[in-house]
């Protein structure tokens, strides 16, 4: 226990100092908010207020990610940030997840997508202390190097006769999204980053999620993800700075949410604000700090590097 303690806290001196050298301004925004994230991949947990001011009661969510009240301080002027957070998420907990968990998330006002690539890869290559390669692959690349298939352009009656073939478990999956990330998960991401940090890039269109649409291909999102030993470290976006197309995707997803039985979010009309006022050409990201503990310790399981996780929390 007493290494584990210590590994951590040395990883988090070591993230501390990177941003401090750099001119990165540390940040603390609520863990609790009127509004959550409208993604139907994660589920928020909620809490209720009561007391002066609200006597009948106020519902509030915990943070899922400190995303959007971070990116109101970069539009009220705040220049680069980063925060290291707890954040938390309903139905999540395996090897791999835990309901609570620490995520650093930065903001790089001027960066793109790609600029953003390269700082993260110092990042981690600086907490690891490896002189670790880099790889970096675009997402349709990825599909027709690992399956032999374009993920955009194949029929979905093939996808569904790829994934029989996998045996992989096709019931309930009916979008082409889904489609992918079946086969993103179970086929291609253990192959991952095996031996060097792994980029993909330029993700469909379909999963823009808060990235902005490319400018050289309204197919694909300037979006990407981090993998090191086949996990999942980093998601990060040349943000979307346009508050209309913010407004449709969150009720585009909430109608999907609706689709799957799961409870609409209320939005962050804050946050849309915000976006109106005048967000920074900005690339932000979000990086999983226990999965990188994770990789650091050689260990396979959250469990081994969290003091206390749901089994005894």
């Amino acid at each position: 226990m007493k290494d584990k303690l210590r590994t951590r806290a040395d990883l988090l001196r070591r993230v501390r100092s990177f941003f401090d050298g750099r001119g990165v301004l540390e940040v603390i925004t609520p863990v609790l908010s009127r509004a959550a994230g409208t993604d139907p991949a994660i589920e928020p947990l909620k809490t209720r207020y009561t007391g002066p001011g609200h006597p009948q009661g106020l519902e509030l969510y915990l943070q899922t990610s400190p995303e959007f009240p971070m990116k109101r301080l970069l539009a009220a002027g705040s220049g680069p940030v980063y925060q290291i957070a707890q954040v938390f998420r309903d139905g999540e907990y395996g090897p791999r997840h835990n309901p609570e968990f620490s995520l650093l998330e930065w903001y790089r006002p001027g960066f793109d997508h790609h600029a953003l690539m390269g700082e993260v890869a110092e990042l981690v290559i600086e907490v690891l202390q490896m002189d670790l390669p880099i790889e970096k692959i675009a997402y349709v690349d990825l599909f027709r190097e690992h399956l032999g298939w374009h993920p955009l352009e194949a029929e979905l009656s093939m996808l569904e006769a790829r994934a029989r073939e996998l045996d992989l478990l096709v019931e309930g999956i009916t979008t082409r999204d889904q489609w992918l990330d079946l086969f993103m998960s179970l086929v291609i991401e253990p192959q991952l980053g095996n031996e060097c940090l792994t980029f993909i890039y330029d993700y469909p269109a379909s999963q823009a999620s808060l990235a902005r649409i490319s400018p050289d291909d309204s197919a694909l999102a300037s979006r990407f993800e981090l993998y090191y030993r086949g996990v999942e470290l980093a998601n990060g976006f040349h943000e979307l700075t346009d508050a209309r197309e913010q407004r449709r995707r969150f009720e585009q997803e909430n109608l999907q949410r609706q689709h799957q039985g799961q409870r609409p979010m209320p939005v962050d009309e804050y946050f849309l604000a915000a976006l109106e006022a005048g967000l920074p050409d900005c690339a932000g990201v979000a990086l999983g700090l226990d999965r990188l503990l994770m990789l650091k310790l050689n260990v396979s399981c959250l469990d081994d590097v969290l003091s206390f996780s749901l089994k005894n929390a």
